[in-house]
């Protein structure tokens, strides 16, 4: 059922607040400020969603990894990754039936989105590194193999002290009730996992920006949830101005040894002051040296700016997630609470060695945008990402054996200075990774290895089945060059035989997923 009903809302004035001594003054402000106006409202029940007709998504551009020769770049290196957005936001665009633009599938993402039966770290590491290889199902000439990491899991009562600052988009293009409504009641499930030495303070942002709620304690959570309530939309979007202002009241807050962290929710859509990635990218490398971590929160659709999103949770020390729904909310900000909000290692980097003896090629499924130069890796002032509490990160290789011809690797002259020989002393090694990781407060990394060696297994595990078929579906929708089977009802049979332990139902979920993508085109 819709109908028209009078609701209220805050307009936000913001009568040129630069300094943080005049937050007091900002709650009367906003209070004295509510009007009545019109506003179309839905039934519950009800799923009905509008499209913009003018769509200006935008996405950063993705120039899908190509098979590197192992004679020649025997060593791959990319940084972390555990965004899941792109995942959330394919699912939203399948569900209302819109056309997936290529940028916006990051496969990474996807196979992230899932998480995979890993054990635990037992020394002195926070990570557990696990791998795996077999048969690649999209290409029976090729193999593939699975890097996974496992991070320990904090429980919550250990999480240090939060100082939390949330960062609320109130400008005019958060109206929609896929955007500030829900945002309001997705921050009300985070509010209740605060604990009452966690601090919380609200800033909000529209033409400008502003302080609704002063540092208050976990246990107060009724005043939060008043703050939240009040929050209207409208006006331009200053969003560099909010960023300087919310990273101001962090550091003023700074919990030492603490977990300090400024919380975005936006559609990216900033179009007021600087507001072009490259300032955004600018403004937020120079806060990540404050100390501060950040996480992105990103909703809407039609100017939905995931590039934006995507550089700042990558250049911020941050962590980004898309939330198209409550039961993503519920998943991102209660579920995974611990490794969203707290993070256990910085500037986390893989470098992966192949052995040339085993391995003629290999190709990263995912990550060009994470990619690092071979000499990033030691380089410990060069930014990478970061793990939270209990993150499952997976990365997938697609790799061409020794012995197999393949046209997507070219010949090249044999070197005469290399001598192949020394690699007869690696018996069945595939591969070596390496894994560097910065503690949250230090600047020194610290170095973790791990050898791969070639299955002995005939059949591959579920997950790794699982993941395969995650994968698999972000190629066709990516229509990559690179699959030679490009039978859908293969990969949803690849999925659906191996869900696997799935308390939550989210391989499931995917399977359906596909299944109504595979019905509509």
């Amino acid at each position: 059922m819709i109908k028209k009903i009078g609701v209220l809302s805050v307009s936000l004035f913001f009568l040129g607040m630069s300094s943080c001594d005049q937050y007091p003054k900002r709650m009367h402000s906003i209070q004295e400020n509510i009007v009545l106006k019109e506003s179309t409202t839905f039934d519950q029940s009800d799923e009905l969603i509008q499209i913009p007709d003018d769509n200006s998504e935008s996405y950063k551009e993705i120039v899908e990894n190509r098979f590197e020769n192992v004679s020649l770049s025997p060593l791959s290196t990319f940084s972390i990754d555990v965004d899941k957005a792109s995942y959330s936001n394919i699912r939203r665009m399948i569900n209302n039936g819109q056309d997936i633009p290529e940028d916006a599938v990051k496969i990474e993402e996807m196979i992230n989105y899932f998480t995979y039966q890993y054990e635990q770290p037992l020394d002195e590491h926070p990570f557990a590194i696990h791998t795996e290889s077999g048969t690649t199902p999209w290409n029976q000439e090729t193999q593939l193999v699975k890097i996974g990491i496992k991070g320990k899991e904090i429980p919550t009562d250990n999480i240090p002290a939060s100082n939390l600052v949330f960062l609320i988009d109130a400008s005019g293009s958060m109206e929609d009730e896929n955007k500030l409504p829900l945002l309001k009641k997705a921050f009300k499930l985070l509010v209740s996992q605060l604990r009452k030495k966690d601090k919380v303070s609200i800033v909000v942002y529209a033409g400008a920006a502003g302080v609704v709620l002063k540092p208050t304690s976990g246990d107060n959570k009724e005043k939060i949830i008043e703050a939240l309530e009040q929050l209207g939309a409208g006006g331009s979007t200053a969003g560099g101005k909010g960023i300087k202002l919310a990273y101001k009241l962090a550091e003023k807050n700074f919990v030492r040894n603490g977990n300090n962290r400024v919380i975005l929710a936006t559609d990216g859509d900033f179009n007021a002051g600087a507001s072009s990635d490259k300032a955004m990218e600018k403004l937020i490398e120079e806060k990540r040296e404050s100390g501060v971590f950040l996480t992105c929160l990103g909703f809407g659709m039609g100017n939905y700016k995931d590039s934006k999103m995507e550089t700042l949770a990558d250049k911020g020390n941050g962590n980004y997630a898309y939330i198209d729904s409550m039961q993503e909310a519920q998943r991102v900000l209660v579920t995974e609470f611990g490794g969203t909000m707290f993070t256990i290692a910085k500037d986390v980097k893989i470098q992966v060695e192949f052995n040339p003896m085993k391995i003629k090629g290999y190709r990263l499924l995912g990550y060009e945008n994470r990619l690092l130069n071979d000499e990033d890796f030691m380089d410990d002032t060069k930014d990478a990402g970061e793990l939270g509490s209990g993150h499952t990160v997976t990365a997938l290789y697609e790799v061409i054996p020794v012995g197999v011809d393949s046209k997507y690797l070219k010949n090249v002259a044999e070197l005469k200075y290399t001598d192949q020989k020394i690699q007869d002393n690696f018996g069945n090694e595939l591969l070596t990774v390496k894994f560097r990781y910065k503690k949250p407060v230090e600047t020194e990394s610290i170095e973790m290895t791990h050898i791969c060696e070639a299955s002995k297994e005939e059949s591959m595990s579920t997950d790794l089945k699982f993941a395969a078929s995650v994968a698999w579906f972000g190629m066709q929708l990516r229509n990559s060059e690179y699959i030679k089977n490009t039978n859908l009802q293969e990969v949803i049979a690849l999925a659906k035989n191996n869900k696997g332990i799935d308390d939550q139902g989210y391989r499931a979920e995917f399977v359906r997923l596909m299944e109504t993508y595979n019905s509509i085109n």
